[in-house]
């Protein structure tokens, strides 16, 4: 069997066309490199570079074994880093922020990834979306999710993932019943049940509600959805929330979804570095993209694919 080592020296020399700019690259001295390569010739029993020769002249087998070995040992650096991965996926630690407001959504997630991957060590970080975003902007997160928009500020790859449509919930004196969209220029005079600023859905609604003449009438402020839809059953006012928190509203209250020129989106969206994500990191979006088929995580998936992960 060929000695490794010696064939990378043999190559990089013939790759440099010298002994000496062979030694300078491998950080080694010229007379180690000479002893590599006469190793190898020994173990092919032929000579494979023609001494004193400028340009560096190769024997017919140093050819052959130059052109066939430096493909072996590319493909050996690829093995090598196939294994790498494999081992990171044994291995390998994990930190996600995920905002409360959504954590939910991924349940079904983190349940494939725990019975696919349970030796990775994985850190769920639960804070508000614009807090996400900076953890991952500075490198305290692997990966992270927030709400559209994101701060434009950030140096930050997003994509979105997830969308559902956005209602307003009432008392039916508040919002009477009906099957047709609501705008936001709707509902500025009445009384509007709002989560806490720091949540992405409100960033969303203020921005839209800056283009209407009149501002609207914020009557309360919470970081619970369940609480808004009891205000709003209380009579309150009307809460607006995206569609996967009203799925068991109470009888007394009506639902319409909000539309502006198009539908008003809720948009999750995934952020990281956009220059490289650990395997147990693609790993986590693959397993989100497996339970939740009918949302747009194809691009994303593809995308990270392109760079050698």
């Amino acid at each position: 069997m060929l000695n490794v080592m010696a064939l990378r020296y043999f190559v990089e020399t013939v790759r440099l066309g010298s002994f000496t700019a062979a030694a300078q690259s491998l950080g080694v001295g010229q007379s180690t490199v000479s002893k590599m390569v006469r190793t190898l010739e020994d173990q092919v029993g032929e000579l494979l570079i023609v001494r004193n020769s400028k340009p560096l002249l190769l024997s017919d087998v140093g050819q052959v074994l130059f052109k066939k070995g430096g493909q072996l040992l590319q493909d050996l650096g690829h093995l090598q880093q196939e294994v790498h991965h494999i081992q990171a996926l044994t291995k390998g630690h994990l930190r996600i922020g995920l905002p409360p407001m959504i954590n939910l959504l991924f349940t079904s997630a983190l349940k494939e990834f725990r019975e696919r991957y349970p030796t990775i060590h994985l850190q769920i970080i639960e804070q508000p979306g614009p807090a996400i975003e900076q953890l991952v902007a500075s490198g305290q997160l692997d990966l992270g999710f927030s709400i559209a928009p994101i701060d434009p500020d950030l140096p930050l790859q997003t994509n979105r993932v997830i969308s559902y449509p956005i209602y307003a919930l009432g008392r039916a004196e508040q919002l009477p019943r009906s099957q047709a969209p609501i705008r936001l220029q709707q509902l500025v005079n009445k009384p509007l049940l709002f989560l806490n600023d720091e949540f992405g859905l409100t960033r969303l609604l203020r921005r839209h509600l800056l283009q209407e003449p009149v501002q609207p009438r914020i009557y309360a402020q919470s970081s619970q959805g369940d609480w808004l839809i009891s205000m709003a059953q209380a009579g309150l006012g009307v809460a607006v929330l995206p569609q996967p928190f009203c799925q068991r509203l109470p009888d007394e209250l009506s639902y319409r979804v909000i539309e502006q020129t198009t539908p008003l989106q809720w948009e999750v969206v995934v952020l990281w570095n956009g220059r490289y994500l650990s395997q147990a990191a693609k790993a986590w979006l693959e397993c989100c993209a497996l339970v939740q088929p009918e949302q747009d995580w194809h691009e994303l998936l593809q995308q990270i694919s392109q760079i050698g992960l």
